[in-house]
């Protein structure tokens, strides 16, 4: 494996690669301290995504809910992907306490060889480094990933995201996830409608429901108030578990932490 030849596109916030040290906000292991990572570029383009710097780049057509915002405007690819040598990721990660990682996007999966080459020498340094990626449930790991991976916080997109069902549903990929052991789902939810398509594809993919976590859409603490009183009442009629948005109730909607 040439490792030192492996490079990473990046978020970029102020010039520098989006990493950073802080708590897992969502799904299975919310409050963990962990490192994250967040990777640039994505396959989907959901129209309430809070990091649609990673996608939403100027002169495409894709449509966002910031689009009635007054000053809003698409980005400039050139500016927001920072690419990093596997080394220099390495580094900055390595200047935090946390072992757990969380590779984050955009969609990571898209990174797959790179981030292969990370985890690797991440574990050179340490073996005690866990990683979690969080994807969108369109691309299938590969087998290398797969070896060195912990933890799949797969995350599909409902019709709320405005992202057509041949791009976002990928039969192969929901057979894959739901028998995988690492594999746990996460479904944003935004209203009640949506629950009843997240109980389809459970019973159209055999999902346990055990594996799925019901998180309510929301950038501003009033949206989750509101969401999390009845969503928290269908995760106990179902079975589901329920999961919050730490991060935006902790610091609101803010990028880099």
């Amino acid at each position: 494996m040439r490792i030192g030849q492996s490079v990473l596109k990046l978020a970029c916030l102020d010039g520098q690669p989006e990493i950073f040290y802080s708590i897992q906000g969502e799904g299975r292991t919310a409050g963990t301290p962990s490192v994250f990572i967040r990777t640039s570029l994505c396959n989907l383009h959901c129209i309430w995504c809070d990091t649609d710097y990673t996608w939403n780049w100027e002169g495409t057509p894709f449509v966002h809910e910031n689009d009635a915002r007054p000053g809003y405007r698409k980005f400039d690819k050139k500016t927001w992907i920072k690419r990093c040598s596997i080394e220099e990721v390495v580094e900055r990660v390595l200047a935090y306490p946390a072992r757990n990682v969380v590779l984050t996007g955009g969609e990571p999966l898209m990174q797959q060889s790179a981030l292969v080459a990370l985890m690797h020498r991440l574990r050179q340094c340490d073996a005690s480094y866990r990683f979690e990626v969080e994807t969108n449930g369109t691309l299938l790991p590969r087998a290398e990933f797969e070896a060195v991976i912990d933890q799949y916080n797969v995350s599909p997109k409902l019709t709320n995201s405005n992202n057509p069902a041949r791009l976002r549903e990928r039969p192969a990929v929901y057979f894959y996830f739901a028998r995988n052991l690492k594999a746990y789902f996460k479904f944003v939810v935004a209203q009640p409608s949506d629950v009843q398509e997240v109980l389809c594809l459970q019973e159209r993919y055999g999902i346990a429901a055990e594996k799925i976590w019901l998180m309510p859409e929301g950038s501003t603490r009033q949206k989750l108030a509101h969401r999390r009183r009845w969503l928290v009442e269908v995760c106990k009629i179902h079975g589901f578990c329920y999961t919050d948005r730490l991060h935006v109730q902790i610091w609101g909607n803010r990028k880099g932490v």
